[in-house]
Formats: C-alpha cells, sequence, structure tokens
C-alpha cells in the first residue's frame, strides 16, 4: 500500500492583511497531509479485513489443480519472462485456513493419488509459496512511491517579497529502469523454480501414496498367508493329538505345536498394527482424519517392463523438475549478477516545490509583492565506495557459479537414482519368480512329505515344525519381493518425471 511521509510544523499563524483564502489553503494542506498520516492505517485495516474476508470465501469453494509443468533449459541466457504470464491464480489465496477433505471409504489406488494431490497439506502450502512469488514478480521491478512533503514555520521567513510561511515539495525517485527490469526477470525465475518445487512435491507425494499402497497390498497378503498357515498348523497339531493313543507321538509335540500357533497369533498381532498404521500413514499423505477407513487393495497387477537404464536416465534429464528447478535458478542467478553490475548505476530523484509568501511587503518595482515562489530540482547518488559495489559483483558471481554446480549435482544424483532403483526392481522381479517358480513350491512338497511321514511315525514333530516355519517365511518373502517391484516401478515413475506405464500380468497365485 502507498505510504505519503510528510513533515509538519505545529503552529500557524495569520499575519495582518493575509489573504483569507491562502491561511484556508494553508490548512487544507496541513489536514490533507495528517489525514494521510491517520487515514493510512485506518483504511489499509479494513482492505485487509476486506481481503480477507474475501480470501475465506473463496477458500470454501477452491479447487486446486497442480501448475504445468515448466519447459526445461539447456543452458542458464537471459530469458525474458513477461510479468502478465505469472499472474497468481484467483483459486490461490494467502488463508491459512485448512479443512480436511470430507470422509469416505478409498476405493482405489487412482482415487487416494487424486485426492492427495489436491489435499495434502505440503502441496497446497507450496501451490501458495508459489502464488505469492508470482505475485512479487508483479511488483517488485516498479517504480517506489512519490514523496509528499509539507513545512510551516513558527517564525515565518522573511523575503523582500514577503514572510514565507510554508513550503509544499512534491518528489519521485527513478532508480535505473534497466536494474528495476533485471530485477523483475530475476524475481519471475524465481517464481518459475518454485513451481518447479510444487512439481517436486508433487511427484513425491504420488510416490509416496504408491508406496504406502504397495505396502498395505504386502501387509493384507501376509495377513491372509499366517491365517491360512495358522488353519495348516491347527490340522497338524490334530494330527499329532490324535496319534498319540497309538503310540507314534508325544505330548512334548503337541505343546510344540501350541507354541508354534501363539507365535503366529503375536505375528497376526504386529501385522494388524502395522496395516493399522498404514492407513494413517495413507490418510496423512491424501489430508484425512488418520481413522477414515481405506479398502485394503485385493491385488497387485505388476511385471518388470522392458525399460534400460540409458532411458530412464534420459527421461530424468528431460523432465525431472528438480533439474530443471536448479537450470532456472541458475539462470535467475545469472540475472542477478546482472543486477548487482546495475547498482553501480545512480538513482536519480525530480523534485517540485511551491513556497506560500504573504502579501504583507508595500508595493514595489523591483519584485512582486505576495507572489508564491516555485522551484524545480533534482538529486542524484553518488556510487563512490567501489570496493563495496565490487563486493556485491563477486558475492553475486559466486551464486551463480554454486547455482550452475548444483545442475551437475541433481543430474549426476537422478543419474545415482535411476540407476538404483532400476537394479532394484530388476532384482525383486528376480526374487519374486524364483519363490514362485523354485523355491516356494519345493518347501511345499517337502513339508507335505514330512507330513505325511510325520502321520507314520518316520519324521520327528520338530522336523515338520521347521518345514512349517520354511514355508511361511518364504511366501511372505513371495509377497515382500513383489511389493519392493511396485514400490521400485513406482519411485522410477517419480525419479524420472514422467508416468511411465507398466505392464500387468494380472494377480500370480502360488
Amino acid at each position: 500500500m502507498a505510504r505519503t511521509r510528510c513533515c509538519l510544523g505545529i503552529r500557524l499563524g495569520r499575519n495582518q492583511g493575509e489573504p483569507a483564502w491562502r491561511i484556508g489553503l494553508l490548512h487544507v494542506v496541513a489536514c490533507c497531509c495528517l489525514g494521510s498520516i491517520v487515514g493510512c492505517a485506518s483504511h489499509g485495516q479494513l482492505a485487509r479485513m476486506e481481503r480477507a474476508k474475501k480470501f475465506t470465501n473463496e477458500l470454501a469453494d477452491q479447487t486446486v489443480g497442480a501448475p504445468a509443468t515448466l519447459a526445461l533449459y539447456s543452458r542458464p541466457v537471459y530469458h525474458q519472462v513477461p510479468a502478465e504470464n505469472i499472474e497468481p491464480r484467483r483459486h490461490e489465496t494467502t488463508s491459512d485456513v485448512h479443512q480436511l477433505a470430507t470422509p469416505r471409504s478409498i476405493e482405489s489406488l487412482s482415487d487416494l493419488e487424486a485426492l492427495a494431490v489436491t489435499s495434502n497439506p505440503s502441496l497446497r502450502r507450496l501451490r501458495r509459496e508459489a502464488a505469492a512469488a508470482r505475485a512479487r514478480a508483479n511488483h517488485v521491478g516498479r517504480l517506489p512511491d512519490p514523496t509528499l512533503g509539507a513545512n510551516f514555520f513558527t517564525a515565518p521567513i522573511e523575503t523582500a517579497a514577503g514572510s514565507q510561511r510554508a513550503n509544499v515539495t512534491l518528489m519521485q525517485t527513478l532508480p535505473s529502469l534497466k536494474r528495476l527490469n533485471a530485477q523483475t526477470q530475476q524475481a519471475c525465475l524465481e517464481a518459475l523454480a518454485l513451481e518447479q518445487i510444487h512439481e517436486i512435491e508433487r511427484l513425491k507425494t504420488i510416490g509416496d501414496v504408491r508406496a504406502a499402497w504397495y505396502r498395505r497390498y504386502v501387509l493384507s497378503k501376509q495377513i491372509e498367508t499366517a491365517l491360512a498357515n495358522q488353519r495348516a498348523l491347527k490340522l497338524l497339531i490334530d494330527t499329532a493329538i490324535s496319534i498319540l493313543p497309538l503310540g507314534r507321538g508325544s505330548a512334548s509335540d503337541v505343546q510344540m505345536g501350541i507354541v508354534e500357533y501363539s507365535r503366529l497369533e503375536e505375528r497376526l498381532l504386529k501385522l494388524k498394527q502395522q496395516l493399522a498404521s498404514n492407513r494413517a500413514e495413507l490418510n496423512r499423505l491424501a489430508g484425512r482424519r488418520a481413522d477414515i477407513p481405506i479398502q485394503v487393495p485385493r491385488q497387485l497387477d505388476v511385471s518388470l517392463p522392458n525399460w534400460s537404464h540409458e532411458m530412464l536416465r534420459q527421461l530424468a534429464l528431460e523432465n525431472q523438475p528438480a533439474i530443471a528447478s536448479a537450470r532456472i535458478r541458475a539462470e535467475a542467478a545469472q540475472w542477478g549478477v546482472e543486477v548487482a553490475r546495475l547498482n553501480r548505476r545512480p538513482d536519480i530523484t525530480f523534485n517540485a516545490s511551491w513556497f506560500a509568501i504573504d502579501d504583507n511587503r508595500p508595493a514595489s518595482t523591483i519584485v512582486v509583492i505576495g507572489e508564491d515562489a516555485w522551484s524545480v530540482g533534482g538529486h542524484v547518488t553518488i556510487p563512490l565506495w567501489r570496493g563495496k559495489y565490487e563486493a556485491m559483483h563477486r558475492e553475486a558471481n559466486w551464486k551463480h557459479a554454486a547455482a550452475q554446480a548444483s545442475i551437475q549435482e541433481a543430474m549426476q544424483a537422478y543419474d545415482s537414482l535411476v540407476s538404483d532403483l532400476w537394479e532394484q526392481a530388476q532384482a525383486a522381479s528376480e526374487t519374486a519368480r524364483l519363490y514362485r517358480d523354485t523355491i516356494i513350491p519345493e518347501a511345499q512338497r517337502t513339508l507335505q512329505v514330512d507330513q505325511e511321514s510325520y502321520a507314520d511315525g518316520s519324521v520327528e514333530f520338530d522336523r515338520t515344525i521347521r518345514d512349517f516355519r520354511t514355508v511361511l517365511d518364504l511366501e511372505l518373502g513371495y509377497h515382500q519381493a513383489r511389493g519392493r517391484l511396485a514400490t521400485a516401478l513406482a519411485r522410477l515413475c517419480q525419479a524420472t518425471g514422467v508416468e511411465l506405464e507398466v505392464p500387468s500380468t494380472g494377480e500370480l497365485a502360488l
């Protein structure tokens, strides 16, 4: 909000014979200056209250979408960004009011992702920070406000034309227009970089949602497997009890089976607790209360796609918003170097003054009695301190060099991340295949043979229990490997910044 500064004296007098209109004019000027001081605060407060009320009303109906992805820059250059292209969206406000999403059960992963993108608190905060940066870019290059000053003399200055009782001065400072333009360009690029930060957080939120969803699937399968094995163990305990009268078993076998059954109960309790914690985490990502129910996924259609590290690396370099943000910040830092160079240019201030002269002198042929005086002047800043400006220029150059280094750092980081995730996906896929095709079938056959042999009395009960534990651990490991594969593929989509198509093979039964 524009503010007017004024300097006022206290006492206003009137000389004999002074026109009443002049005194009235001086009183009007004084009242205007005083009113500008007192009224700015009250008017500004009312305006802020009105804007806050408007923003709160808009927030009730707000529907926020993700900002468009910014095109990448191949190298930092002076890039002209029109300020009108970064106007804040109407639905983006500065209100801190946050309403939790309407409670409803989530039926699919896509529903959860859509809810997280619109309701996640971190994304809402970053959207508003980006809107604030866009708003800043629209005012940072404006001229400073003019200054109105008024002086009233308690003891008038006596001149040949009359007594000078007051003067009014209007001043306007004109900074270097090229510097203002450079500051605007820098602010625009910083706003665009913040939009990329929002895009980074959006991809991370979606990746976290998918990882938690796949974890929920793994937990449900582990619970399902534990219950199935619990039923099988119950049959084994019944077998141990039934052969006791035949003299082919012992009471210790039954006790061992009961202990193993209790261990399964303990594992089930832990898995159910982890499932509840997983629900709370998913609701947190979706911006909802932790106790809102979420459906348990029944199947996980995923298989290793025909990708390659080189393809994923190229996609990340072209589409990853973290790399784009680093490039934009490097370009903004280059504009900062230009701003530092232009800081040497002086600021010019123009002023115009009016001096009120009283008509209180005898008539004269030399001067015009009572004629008001006018003056026009100017001021200019003198950039004398060379060391200060050189230090500012060095600071901007080092910031630009650091921003350039951050581009290479981001590229190497995502190259390494993509390689690691791709290796994780391949290892998880191969592990799941080995479990499904070789290890688990062999372990199940061993358990079946030992169960039959135990009924005949040719195998000890503890060996059957060991086989049972082995099958249970292998089945749990199979589901964990499938979950790791799905999570690694989701993180690859996050790392590349592209929604890659993952082939579906249906649920793979054991």
